[in-house]
């Protein structure tokens, strides 16, 4: 049986990055969700800044605040084994995540994040995931928009086919729409991949790799992965386009797929695309974001026009008001055909900015699911997936708090 966290940390969840702008969105989540009695802390660089997020949370909340920075290891170490999980909202984790992953790993405390970085993932794995399988930590990535809601209905969607005894999955394709912003980090966080990418060739074909988290590399199947997807019509006349994160979320699917032995199939295609909507505007939205998103990527990559986006771009540390973030929305409709034949359809939906306020919904129960359900959750630990970290108890959890997770025949 794997070790639990030790019960006599100082806290059960300490949110690392508590001042910035997704940070303090998580904080706020805690304040007014928590139960009663859960121990929390806020890190950060500034005392000065957590002090005054503590005074502005819902409720007045006493938690006690923890100087932590990335350019200071000793003092993440220190943060580690204060707590029984950290949540890190500081990125790029490219830049600034591994050595919070390694305190972890190394104190065997769980950790969860919100990157969409599969270069920073891949390297995490290869350095922490033996540490972590050995101190009990699980190491779970990609907390928020990107990748639970992927990541969940394909589990959800395999554990009807299996009730059902149809069979392993074998296409499944999920269409995203919805509405909200781009996060400064979001971008910030492309800008490195995109550097790195360019100036290293090895990182490239990393980046291509469609199994490019896989635990076993040489294990994976042959069977052929979608590639880039061009503008298609759906049977139900929506017009389909590329989805920007589908290059990352696909990727931590298979991952799942992997650690669990392959049962979703091992002959699972899957694929992800953006709903762009029907009739004439539909098609056009399809054509603007297909030619759209490959020019966007272009012109990042180049000096000169990347220094006009900049100028226009949401920095690191902003986002929208309270107003547009309540606005926002997502929905995933996720189509499924098993080994027999048979058709399934899981819908994902919330209310809130996916970027934003969804994403501070989906890190917050993350990490109170490992702090407060761990006798619960799969008994696993090492570099894991939110699938495979935390499944069914993640999906409750969800759909406690407004999200919604439904599975059935097509």
């Amino acid at each position: 049986m794997m070790d639990s966290v030790p019960e006599d940390r100082e806290y059960d969840v300490a949110v690392y990055g508590a001042t910035g702008f997704v940070g303090a969105l998580v904080a706020a989540h805690l304040a007014e969700h928590a139960p009663p009695g859960t121990r929390i802390a806020l890190a950060g660089r500034s005392r000065d800044r957590l002090t005054a997020l503590r005074d502005g949370l819902p409720g007045g909340p006493d938690w006690p605040l923890v100087q932590a920075d990335a350019e200071d290891p000793a003092s993440l170490a220190a943060l580690a084994r204060a707590a029984r999980v950290v949540a890190t909202t500081v990125g790029p984790y490219a830049r600034h995540g591994l050595p919070l992953v390694e305190a972890c790993a190394q104190a065997g405390t769980h950790y969860a994040d919100l990157t969409g970085e599969v270069l920073f993932v891949r390297r995490a794995i290869d350095r922490v995931d033996a540490v972590a399988r050995d101190s009990g930590a699980r190491i779970v990535h990609a907390c928020g928009y990107d990748s639970i809601p992927s990541d969940l209905s394909v589990y959800l969607l395999h554990e009807r086919a299996a009730a059902d005894g149809a069979g392993g999955l074998r296409d499944v394709q999920l269409v995203a729409t919805a509405r909200g912003s781009f996060s400064g980090g979001t971008v910030d966080s492309m800008r490195g991949v995109i550097d790195e990418v360019r100036r290293d060739p090895a990182a490239r074909r990393l980046a291509a790799d469609p199994f490019a988290l896989s635990p076993d590399r040489a294990a994976e199947p042959d069977t052929p992965q979608p590639g880039r997807t061009s503008i298609v019509r759906a049977e139900d006349g929506t017009w389909l386009a590329p989805f920007v994160m589908a290059s990352y979320n696909t990727r931590i699917v298979r991952r799942s797929n992997a650690l669990l032995s392959w049962a979703y199939g091992r002959d699972l295609r899957y694929t992800e695309v953006m709903g762009c909507g029907r009739g004439v505007v539909g098609a056009a939205t399809a054509v603007a974001t297909t030619v759209g998103l490959p020019a966007f990527l272009a012109a990042m990559s180049v000096a000169p026009t990347r220094a006009v986006l900049d100028r226009v771009l949401p920095a690191p540390g902003t986002g929208p008001s309270p107003e547009a973030r309540a606005r926002g929305w997502f929905r995933m409709a996720v189509h499924a055909e098993t080994e027999d034949g048979r058709r399934y359809r899981a819908d994902v939906h919330g209310t809130g900015d996916p970027g934003y306020a969804a994403t501070a919904i989906m890190l917050g129960q993350s990490a109170l699911a490992l702090a407060l359900d761990e006798e619960r959750l799969p008994a696993r630990a090492g570099s894991l997936t939110p699938a495979t970290a935390l499944g069914d108890v993640l999906v409750e959890r969800l759909r406690r708090a407004g999200h919604a997770y439904d599975v059935g025949p097509a």
